[in-house]
């Protein structure tokens, strides 16, 4: 039911996680996914199985955090597919753990730089393209962590909280363009990130069974789940949504 056939896809970050899990998806319903990656083995790692799979892949390397670098990747796509992106999907970001205090201001402009300031020149580079064609769909990955407060995380709330503010204006701005602006809030989810962080303590099995404990489900999820919600917002099923905050957080934000 929701086919991407026949469409084109941009997804930064996709590396690995999230994105790896969007890109791969998006191939499975039809897409030609461009793998959006700053780490060039890691993007054609997740080319590579997607190709392998049946689906179809290119690879561009990218530093969001570099505005020429966004323009090439924008350049790259809209030229050798009619000018066209239908889909955008702004995955690419960091975290940090720290209050204010332990937030050393290093951290917290790498976090802006990479979580707010990429989505913004990626953004811009395709947007245009969009509205002239008059139909797209972007989509932003924020955060439970985008419409709550979270404890030791201040530099990663406060950005995602920006993704959030920018999606809304975004889909505000261009409603009647036929150009659609969501923002996915996972809760937390069992990447290669997540696993990473659990090895740091002494005690992992303590530390992921705190990590669980705020969700309704006392899991947490997978990069899938997140996938799947991204293709509903990618496809024209979803042609009445647009400014969503969309919760996919196994109950998290529920109490709160």
């Amino acid at each position: 039911m929701f086919s991407l056939k026949n469409k084109v896809a941009v997804v930064t970050g996709a590396g690995s996680g999230i994105g790896a899990a969007i890109a791969e998806l998006f191939a499975e319903a039809g897409a030609l996914v461009y793998v959006a990656e700053c780490h060039e083995k890691s993007g054609h790692a997740t080319a590579a199985r997607i190709i392998q799979a049946g689906g179809r892949a290119k690879v561009i390397q990218v530093d969001i955090t570099v505005e020429r670098d966004c323009e090439t990747l924008a350049e790259r796509v809209l030229e050798h597919d009619e000018q066209r992106c239908d889909v955008l999907v702004n995955n690419a970001g960091i975290g940090h753990v720290g209050t204010i205090l332990s937030t050393e201001t290093a951290d917290f402009e790498k976090l802006w730089q990479v979580n707010v300031r990429g989505l913004y020149f990626v953004s811009r580079k395709f947007l245009p393209a969009m509205v002239t064609r008059g139909r797209g769909s972007i989509i932003n990955l924020g955060s439970v962590a985008a419409v709550t407060g979270m404890e030791s995380r201040f530099a990663y709330t406060a950005t995602k909280h920006a993704v959030l503010g920018m999606t809304r204006s975004m889909a505000m701005d261009f409603g009647t363009s036929g150009v659609r602006i969501n923002c996915i809030c996972p809760g937390r989810v069992q990447t290669p990130f997540v696993e990473a962080r659990l090895k740091e303590y002494a005690d992992p099995e303590a530390y992921l069974r705190q990590m669980v404990a705020p969700h309704a489900v006392k899991r947490l999820g997978t990069p899938r789940e997140i996938a799947a919600a991204a293709l509903f917002l990618a496809c024209d099923e979803s042609s009445f949504v647009t400014g969503c905050a969309f919760s996919v957080d196994g109950g998290y934000t529920t109490g709160k």
